[in-house]
């Protein structure tokens, strides 16, 4: 009996000088939090499914911008900020980011837009326009116009509050774990559930919850930050909600009242939480995932040093052949309304410009954090094979790979999924409205770019 309590002693003492070090380790940041409801203000159109054909009902939950600012000991700033949104496109990314420069002093470096990508939200700008916004009337046009002008104000005041609340704090890093994320283009829905019992679910697929937290100086949690890779997909019905990501949030920010709780999207375009369909689902995987984060920060966690290095930039990616102008007027005719849509927007595009682009301005963001913690923003709905590459590239440095940021203009395939076709790698491009599937080039382009900065 005296050995175990002496064993006992001697580890709570280890454990206690550890997290005394990873405090004086991390020390130097500043941080603050802050938070704005976005449900919007009226009932209007949802996003996320073409067979949408009216208005929200209602709420299951409401919606949050929520933002994270960090400053590191020479000051120079990040703000991460998560909205519970499916999208949003490249012009409301360079505004909002704009705004946030000319009143915050906030570069583009050092602001990541990260999009939950929830199915029960609502239509944002022209986002994924000839699936919503140019099937829309005059009236649900102009809700949406609003309702993206209201977005703008209420992100800012967000970051604005983070600002305000900038204190002395640790940061610390470490990795949770949850499984209910499969690779869809590999597993059939319907036999998920014998698979899984086997252990025969196929395809790759990314479990990793990366985990980061912020804490006051006398130790309490004061904002957390954390990542899964998988498709918030859930729900599907008339109801405003954050999905499973919202119901993480909200369990964690109960678990630790006072604290802030951000959800990044990870390269999960390729995977859904399967099964789904219900309320009582998407809460289960929430909780499931606010118990992943749980159990990193009331562990001993990886010390961050307060030091930041920030690196954004777009690059040009290249699409695949572009259509005539004969095969677009074609399209016009087809029986799929998405693919007519597609094409009044882009011979739009041949009257204004005289041509179609033959790149995309693909944005491209990379944060360092201490010496040892890498965390890319990708933009668009990034399979997961592109997170899987990066973190194996990466030996030595926690590698954290976040997508739906700044700019959701397209799916972003593997060159394995491109070659493949299919949804993720061809016809989903459609209701994106670009002109075509991506080059083949298109991995390498990405990895060419990712990797000298993670290694």
């Amino acid at each position: 009996m005296l050995t175990r309590r002496l064993l006992l002693a001697f580890l709570f003492t280890v454990l206690g000088w550890s997290a005394l070090c990873g405090d004086a380790a991390s020390a130097g940041w500043k941080g603050g939090v802050g938070k704005a409801k976005i449900t919007p203000p009226q009932l209007m159109f949802m996003s996320g499914y073409g067979g949408r054909d009216h208005a929200a009902e209602g709420k299951l939950t409401d919606l949050w911008a929520k933002a994270m600012v960090l400053e590191d000991e020479s000051g120079h700033r990040v703000a991460l900020i998560s909205l519970d949104l499916l999208g949003i496109n490249r012009e409301l990314s360079r505004s909002v980011c704009q705004e946030l420069e000319d009143r915050l002093g906030l570069s583009r470096a050092s602001v990541a837009l990260s999009c939950s990508h929830t199915h029960t939200g609502p239509v944002v700008g022209r986002n994924l326009d000839p699936l919503h916004y140019r099937r829309l009337s005059d009236l649900q046009k102009r809700q949406v116009d609003d309702y993206t002008v209201y977005l703008q104000k209420r992100i800012v005041e967000a970051a604005a509050a983070a600002i305000e609340n900038l204190a002395p704090c640790t940061l610390q890093q470490g990795l949770g774990r949850a499984v209910f994320a499969v690779n869809r283009r590999e597993n059939s829905e319907s036999k998920v559930p014998e698979l899984r019992a086997e252990g025969k679910l196929k395809g790759p697929q990314d479990h990793d919850v990366p985990v980061l937290a912020m804490r006051s100086s006398d130790g309490q949690l004061r904002g957390v930050a954390f990542g899964y890779a998988c498709h918030a997909t859930v729900l599907s019905f008339y109801q405003w909600s954050g999905d499973y990501p919202g119901f993480a949030q909200a369990t964690l920010e109960e678990r630790f009242p006072g604290a802030v709780a951000l959800f990044w999207a990870g390269c999960g375009a390729d995977q859904n939480p399967l099964p789904r369909r219900t309320p009582e689902l998407a809460r289960n995987y929430g909780v499931r995932l606010a118990a992943a984060v749980e159990r990193v920060v009331t562990q001993p966690m990886t010390p961050v040093a307060a030091s930041l290095e920030t690196h954004y930039q777009e690059i040009p990616l290249a699409l695949d052949t572009l259509p005539s102008r004969e095969q677009i007027e074609k399209d016009t005719q087809s029986s799929n309304k998405f693919i007519v849509s597609r094409a009044n927007m882009l011979l739009e595009q041949l009257d204004k410009n005289g041509k179609l682009a033959q790149t995309y301005p693909y944005p491209i963001q990379v944060w360092k954090l201490g010496d040892q913690l890498n965390w890319v923003f990708m933009g668009g709905e990034v399979v997961v094979e592109y997170a899987l590459q990066f973190k194996n590239a990466s030996s030595g440095k926690a590698t954290w790979v976040c997508g739906y940021a700044n700019d959701v203009m397209a799916y972003i395939p593997s060159l394995r999924v491109l070659k493949e076709g299919g949804y993720e790698g061809d016809t989903s491009m459609i209701y994106y409205g670009l002109p075509t599937k991506w080059s083949p080039k298109i991995e390498t382009h990405i990895s060419e770019t990712v990797l000298p900065q993670i290694r």
